[in-house]
């Protein structure tokens, strides 16, 4: 059976249990890439990302047998999200592995689907280790977040949607952990649109295809520290790697700044709220927004994002595009002094977020004091300009 008739297939069983996400224009992407950019709001798909599609179609080609033994998973969050809201779906008894770091959002709302939930190790891997483990013991079916050809399927029904919005495609970004979404993608753009490009994205901080792909098989990551943990997967899975390397998907890599930068842009000039992870298409595009031939789609994957993550990104955001700048100036300790920074500061037009006194170090006088300062800016050329001012009136300035 070909890809396509299971894709197609597939999405008959989604029908009425997946949304089909809209697709959205960005001018803002269209701007920087120079050709048409449209965004696959996967972020509003049921439980917050695409996961809900390969799961329910694997779990619903269980026999009653296997149904009635319940079913096993492991997930950073968002497959663990799919999965519960399937198994309520489907009547089925749900117990879920999670990383003891797991966004608090994501555990929470696996349990309210009516998931069990088990905290186990550091990792998706090691929390998939004790999930086979578990399902080895008891016979519960272990739904694999991305290694089966049913789940494969289920996501490629995103392929259909993105073909009939956007029949011209000539581009889609696509956010890769293991590899089921962009395998998906691939096996169903191949047969429909083989003149279309897909582009698969991985964290540079947990980029395991790049490697994979030149060694011609799944090889796993040198290491997993990104902020995208929804594709911080180390290993790929052999069904959608061999997809990918099959339909010559290319593999890109975006770091953390990057990430970032797509985040912030997402949320304020798409008004969309995303994850690290659902970013990473629209990361690549920004960072290399000559590269690709239009229009392009860029897949959201997931909007499930821990605030307290958010919080921490969008400042990191706000650094990378140069609208919030940290400095640390060196004044004399002396009343006033204080009062005459922060008026110079506010001479350049740049709002104080943050004041700290700093009055011992190595390179400080015994009367002089360090004042660390965070700067609200209007962007890279502003940053440019407090600077400026700064050391023309005066002031020993490091930008931090």
């Amino acid at each position: 059976m070909s890809w396509l008739t299971e894709v197609r297939a597939a999405a008959v069983l989604l029908d009425g249990v997946a949304t089909r996400t809209p697709v959205q224009d960005s001018r803002a992407l269209t701007q920087i890439a120079g050709v048409d950019v449209w965004l696959k709001c996967e972020n509003l798909q049921r439980a917050g990302s695409f996961k809900i599609r390969g799961a329910y179609v694997r779990m619903s080609r269980l026999t009653q047998a296997e149904q009635a033994r319940g079913v096993i998973a492991a997930s950073a969050g968002n497959h663990a999200q799919g999965v519960a809201l399937a198994a309520r779906l489907l009547g089925i008894d749900a117990i879920v592995y999670m990383p003891v770091d797991a966004a608090l959002p994501k555990l929470a709302a696996t349990r309210e689907y009516g998931a069990e939930v088990r905290l186990v190790g550091t990792s998706v891997d090691e929390a998939l280790v004790a999930a086979q483990a578990e399902s080895d013991r008891t016979g519960a079916v272990l739904i694999h977040p991305f290694d089966h050809r049913d789940v494969v399927a289920g996501q490629g029904t995103v392929a259909l949607e993105i073909l009939e919005q956007v029949p011209d495609v000539a581009t889609i970004l696509v956010p890769v952990g293991g590899g089921g979404l962009a395998a998906g993608i691939a096996a169903t753009v191949a047969e429909l649109r083989p003149d279309a490009k897909v582009i698969g994205v991985q964290a540079a901080r947990a980029a395991a295809y790049p490697p994979s792909i030149a060694a011609g098989h799944p090889v796993r990551a040198t290491e997993l520290h990104t902020m995208a943990d929804g594709i911080a997967v180390g290993c790929p899975g052999q069904v959608p790697f061999d997809v990918i390397r099959q339909s010559g998907c290319e593999i890109r890599t975006v770091g953390e700044e990057d990430l970032s930068r797509a985040l912030l842009l997402i949320a304020e000039r798409a008004k969309l709220l995303v994850e690290p992870s659902g970013a990473a298409g629209v990361a690549a595009l920004m960072a290399a927004p000559g590269a690709f031939a239009g229009p392009i789609v860029a897949v959201l994957s997931g909007g499930n994002i821990d605030p307290l993550v958010l919080l921490r990104v969008v400042r990191h955001g706000l650094a990378s595009a140069g609208r919030y700048l940290q400095l640390r100036v060196v004044i004399t300790d002396a009343p006033g002094a204080l009062a005459g920074l922060l008026a110079a500061l506010a001479a350049t037009g740049g709002n104080v977020a943050h004041v700290q006194h700093v009055r011992t170090g190595t390179d400080i006088a015994i009367d002089e004091v360090e004042i660390e300062v965070q700067v609200e800016t209007k962007g890279p050329a502003h940053c440019s300009q407090v600077l400026e001012q700064l050391r023309v009136a005066g002031f020993r300035v490091q930008n931090t």
